[in-house]
């Protein structure tokens, strides 16, 4: 795969941090804005990329990449990504994949017309310990409740309360709770039981964003609870419980660290299953063989799954009033 990377804000660097554990993927181009012009250069020089652009059209002009990462600020990721479909490049797009359900569709309509990938870079559904976690939650009998707490206090929320708007919580650029860390719960969630029957957002809002708020999702004889926030700070775990057991994911759900199976007997194992330690290592090779092969099959499931998240966030957003972008 010979990638052109479009961004060079933190989540860029950490994943430049294991190219060189992913022999597959060749670096051949980084975009960023004028303003962070010397900070792309200096990422261009240290980590081999052959060329560091600041216009998006030169860059796309390129043909010495077949594939754009996506990486830039959320309200931008529609814009970005369409600009390279259209110029016939496989894209991979960091989540949230776009604001609107409608965009996505949008994107997914002019990818098939291109014959060319196009999926979300969204760590937890291709980690090892992801598929440990699925298949250890069909084994405890019925589901009844699932519980996602991903509640981490921001480092910028000290000045978001002094009236300092950074993009993480800038309704315009696509900031917030929601969008942010609990977008990780709903994909694990959508991931074990496809899409609800109904959803409700219960958020705190403040300065017109979502700080913090529990996700509920009815999924009939399931009941789902995503809690994200950005203005508190919690255990960081989630618990699928069945009626013969349950399974808690510990840490985070964008890094699934490890898992427990607990029997009604009180029973417990834990279980790690990862051959790598950076949680962006697996998508990032298992993208490479689809674009290899150009396997639609594959874009096809994961679009789907993509479009269940989509429509629960839009849902969500419009049950709490907000209004995300310009």
């Amino acid at each position: 795969m010979n990638l052109a990377i479009f961004g060079s804000g933190k989540i860029v660097q950490e994943f430049l941090s294991i190219t060189k554990d992913l022999s597959e993927i060749q670096l051949k181009a980084i975009l960023g804005t004028k303003r962070s012009q010397e900070k792309t250069e200096k990422l261009a020089e240290e980590y081999g990329i052959d060329a560091a652009y600041t216009d998006i059209e030169e860059c796309l002009k390129s043909d010495a990449f077949d594939t754009v990462y996506v990486a830039v600020p959320n309200h931008l990721h529609y814009s970005f990504a369409k600009k390279a479909l259209e110029a016939g490049k496989h894209v991979i797009c960091e989540k949230p994949f776009t604001l609107k359900y409608g965009e996505l569709v949008e994107l997914e309509t002019l990818a098939s017309e291109k014959e060319v990938v196009l999926v979300e870079a969204i760590t937890n559904q291709y980690l090892k310990n992801y598929q440990g976690i699925k298949e250890a939650s069909q084994k405890i009998g019925a589901l009844k409740i699932i519980e996602c707490n991903y509640s981490q206090y921001s480092s910028r929320y000290d000045a978001f309360k002094e009236g300092t708007i950074l993009p993480a919580f800038d309704p315009k650029k696509g900031g917030g709770a929601l969008m942010d860390i609990n977008i990780y719960n709903i994909h694990l969630v959508v991931g074990l039981l496809g899409k609800p029957k109904d959803v409700r957002y219960l958020a705190n809002i403040e300065r017109d964003i979502d700080t913090s708020g529990m996700l509920l999702l009815d999924y009939g004889d399931v009941k789902v609870v995503c809690i994200g926030a950005k203005d508190s700070q919690a255990t960081i775990r989630s618990t699928i419980q069945g009626t013969e057991g349950s399974v808690v994911v510990n840490g985070p759900t964008n890094t699934l660290d490890s898992y427990t199976t607990e029997k009604l007997s009180g029973e417990k194992e834990t279980f790690d299953h990862k051959d790598h330690p950076h949680r962006m290592f697996d998508e990032f090779k298992l993208f490479s063989q689809v674009i290899d092969k150009n396997d639609q099959a594959f874009v096809k499931k994961q679009l789907e799954h993509s479009k269940i998240v989509m429509a629960i966030v839009e849902a969500a957003i419009n049950d709490a009033g907000i209004v995300l972008g310009e």
